[in-house]
């Protein structure tokens, strides 16, 4: 971690680079990684309730990991607890980030409940045959039809939003890793700049990320948690491209050359 003012690259990922460098990474150690990616999952998504104060540091500490690895520094399976030094900073960051996951669980509930009134009006309705009545479509049938109207409207908001505030946060959590004079408000607006400043490439790695988890995901399911290591370390490659490694024992304060990481970075600041 360091203490020096972050500063970022625009336009500077290598959306392909970063899967085949974080494939060469992983490679020699991928047993580790795999370890450290499974466990990363179960904490974030198995947990209920509790995985969303935990996604922060977790993945925190799986960044911790990967970057040390992409410094030719030794790792080691207890690394991925590092985030917890920092868990309150960390905690608030993941809190921000899963806001529309949170949206989303409250949006499924009300769905189950309003369902269930919704398929009582549909069941006592076409029980009685009386799906309209006079010259016109009975109300509940028009109410039933707008509640389902409403729900795709609402959904296909609810995606957009995830995606423009996932585009957004993208390196707000190593940037709160790996920089400790940073708060968690001053890392997401920086996260906030830089990711909007690099949205090409953020946008055509998540793409070729979902396009190996589906692939995971064909291959029995379970070859999602095989891929998962290659698709994070992907992202802590794209991070690293955007914002340059300044430890004073490896760069010594200077930014590093543009093909540092295999990426096309240092087109622009």
């Amino acid at each position: 971690m360091t203490n020096a003012t972050p500063q970022f690259y625009k336009s500077s990922i290598d959306a392909t680079g970063c899967i085949s460098n974080a494939w060469n990474l992983i490679k020699p150690n991928y047993g580790l990684f795999l370890g450290v990616s499974v466990l990363t999952y179960v904490l974030i998504a198995c947990i209920p309730c509790l995985n969303v104060f935990l996604m922060g540091p977790v993945m925190g500490g799986f960044y911790y990991t990967a970057l040390k690895a992409m410094r030719g520094e030794p790792v080691e399976f207890g690394m991925m607890f590092k985030g917890f030094e920092r868990f309150v900073p960390l905690m608030v960051v993941g809190l921000i980030q899963a806001i529309p996951s949170i949206i989303y669980q409250g949006f499924d509930l009300t769905i189950r409940f309003g369902n269930v009134g919704i398929e009582s009006i549909l069941n006592d309705a076409g029980s009685r045959g009386n799906f309209f009545q006079g010259d016109g479509i009975d109300p509940r049938i028009l109410f039933a039809s707008g509640y389902f109207i409403v729900i795709v409207i609402v959904a296909l908001v609810l995606m957009l939003f995830s995606v423009l505030w996932g585009i957004t946060f993208a390196f707000a959590i190593p940037i709160a890793m790996e920089n400790e004079n940073l708060g968690p408000i001053e890392a997401l607006k920086l996260s906030a700049r830089a990711s909007w400043g690099n949205v090409g490439g953020i946008i055509v790695l998540a793409i070729l990320s979902f396009l190996i988890a589906l692939g995971g995901v064909l291959a029995l399911c379970i070859g999602v948690l095989f891929v998962l290591p290659i698709i994070w370390v992907a992202w802590a490659f794209a991070y690293r491209q955007v914002f340059p490694d300044l430890s004073p024992t490896v760069f010594r304060n200077e930014p590093p050359p543009p093909d540092a990481y295999r990426g096309s970075f240092g087109q622009g600041m």
